[in-house]
């Protein structure tokens, strides 16, 4: 009686067309273990957010006019200096030191200006403030640019920003619960919130303004990190049903799914990042358009801690909360490592036993087993214990 050999058409076809790097990276057929990685992309999201939150709790945000009010004067100068605004300032009862005082210089033109900005003030201080500046400078009053914006104001547009982030963040969750389920619906909303609190905490450690523009551009943030994750989570909802006929653990749900799907994560993130830096260094740097900065800037954070979190954030907190189901609890730390897992990643099917983590299985055991070369499950992995012997039928 000879043993039966069952070789896996899937792994000579891998051994036989062999890739390189960038091809299988291109072709989608990489075997990078982000479920064994989980906790070194779950920490460093920890500690960036840690980071963030101090930032914020110590400095706070460098808010603009439009949102705490305040009073601007733009002087035409080619010469005023900034400690000379300050002392304009000082001289009219107001704190120099705590007013934001930047020197433009327009490049069309080459017209200099010195914008002042201050926090809000009465009528009476903001027109002889104006007169000082003229005077300074020997200028007619009416050179001197000024405007002013309530504090009211800025908070009733904030208060509605929030309003409508709630409701945003309550439409999409039921939708994505509906469309998938909750355990996803959870984890994009805490990726979603993971990318916006680590772009505020950039603005709050760089001491960037926070303009309109900027939360436009956080609103937008929004948008994409919802859509890079929708994409990963359809990919894992799709292969979570491929193998539902076999014990297959989540995990190597999880690694098939993000090797699959991680080229397309890296082009759409190479499509929206590349027009941004257009905007930041061509807009902004290069033809002087700094009303885009703000803007641009926001996007760039957002677009890259978006593509980030899509993968080391929200897939490995559906992983922890589907392992929690019976169906996978007594399968935890058995994925597919290595060969198995490139073999799994390329359709293969999944290996019925595994003694220890990430062991590949090319030869069958049983006399029962069989590999199907469409991806379908071996009997081995469908059946959980020996086939019982047949009853040999007496002669008569």
């Amino acid at each position: 009686m000879t043993d039966l050999i069952v070789e896996d058409d899937t792994d000579s076809e891998l051994s036989g067309q062999r890739r390189g790097r960038l091809g299988r990276l291109y072709h989608g057929e990489t075997g990078i273990d982000f479920y064994g990685r989980r906790w070194w992309g779950l920490g460093l999201s920890a500690l960036m957010l840690l980071v963030s939150i101090g930032s914020l709790i110590a400095n706070g945000l460098n808010l603009s006019l439009d949102f705490k009010g305040g009073v601007v004067w733009e002087i035409p100068s080619a010469d005023m200096t900034e400690d000379e605004a300050r002392g304009v300032l000082e001289a009219n009862g107001l704190d120099g030191a705590d007013a934001r005082v930047q020197v433009q210089t327009n490049r069309d033109t080459g017209t200099r200006t010195v914008t002042v900005e201050v926090g809000d003030q009465p009528d009476t201080v903001r027109q002889a403030v104006q007169d000082a500046f003229a005077t300074e400078i020997g200028v007619s009053t009416d050179e001197i640019s000024t405007s002013s914006t309530s504090s009211t104001w800025g908070k009733s547009i904030t208060e509605k920003a929030v309003r409508a982030l709630v409701i945003f963040l309550v439409l999409v969750a039921g939708f994505i619960a509906w469309r998938l389920e909750w355990r996803m619906a959870i984890a994009a909303i805490a990726a979603m919130l993971h990318d916006v609190l680590l772009s505020v905490g950039v603005y709050s450690l760089l001491d960037f303004q926070v303009t309109p523009a900027t939360v436009v551009a956080f609103l937008t943030i929004l948008g994409f990190s919802l859509y890079d994750t929708i994409v990963v989570f359809d990919k894992v909802q799709e292969n979570q049903h491929r193998y539902a006929a076999a014990r297959m653990p989540y995990g190597d749900i999880i690694n098939v799914s993000m090797n699959q799907v991680l080229m397309r994560s890296i082009n759409t993130s190479l499509a929206a990042v590349l027009p941004v830096l257009s905007l930041l260094v061509l807009g902004s740097g290069i033809l002087g358009a700094t009303t885009l900065r703000e803007f641009a800037l926001a996007l760039l954070v957002g677009l890259l801690t978006g593509s980030y979190s899509s993968i080391f954030v929200a897939a490995p907190l559906v992983a922890m909360a589907k392992e929690r189901e019976p169906r996978f609890r007594g399968l935890r730390n058995q994925h597919a490592q290595g060969a198995e897992l490139e073999r799994l990643v390329l359709g293969g099917a999944p290996s019925g036993r595994r003694e220890s983590r990430g062991r590949a299985t090319s030869v069958a055991d049983s006399p029962t087993a069989r590999v199907v070369a469409d991806g379908a499950p071996t009997a081995e992995a469908v059946l959980t214990h020996s086939p019982r012997p047949r009853k040999k039928k007496r002669r008569v």
